[in-house]
C-alpha cells in the first residue's frame, strides 16, 4: 500500500469549518511532500496547499490563503488540512497527493506519484 488514505469530508453550512487528515502509509517515502487538491464540477483539478516533508515550506492557493492550514503531525505519519470559514465555492472533491518534487514543481498536481481515494466536501448557502 503506497497511496495515502483521506478521511472523510462532509457537508458543512457556509462560514463553517472541517478538517481532512490524510495518513501516509508505511511504504512512503521518507522524504515526500503532501499536497491537497480538489476538482469542482466542471472545474480541472486545483492546488489548495502543500506541505514539505520536513513541514518547514508550506504553500497555499490564493483562494484558500487565511482561511485555511495544513500541518503535519510530528512523525510525519498524517497531513491534516484545517479549513475554516468555509463558502459554497470550497465545494469539491479533495485529493491529497504525495510528491517528491521540489518547490517549484509542488503546486503541480502532475508531478504527485500516488493520490488518496478522494473525499467529499460540500457547503451550503
Amino acid at each position: 500500500q503506497v497511496h495515502p488514505v483521506e478521511s472523510e469530508g462532509g457537508l458543512v453550512q457556509a462560514g463553517g469549518s472541517l478538517r481532512l487528515s490524510c495518513a501516509r502509509p508505511g511504504r512512503t517515502h521518507p522524504t515526500y511532500h503532501t499536497g491537497w487538491f480538489r476538482v469542482a464540477p466542471g472545474k480541472e483539478r486545483e492546488f489548495v496547499a502543500a506541505i514539505s516533508w520536513s513541514g518547514g515550506n508550506i504553500y497555499y492557493s490564493d483562494s484558500v490563503k487565511g482561511r485555511f492550514t495544513i500541518s503535519r503531525d510530528t512523525d510525519k505519519s498524517t497531513t491534516y488540512l484545517q479549513m475554516n470559514s468555509l463558502k459554497p465555492e470550497d465545494t469539491a472533491v479533495y485529493y491529497c497527493g504525495t510528491s517528491l518534487g521540489n518547490s517549484a514543481t509542488i503546486r503541480n498536481w502532475k508531478t504527485y506519484s500516488y493520490w488518496g481515494q478522494g473525499t467529499q466536501v460540500t457547503v451550503s448557502s
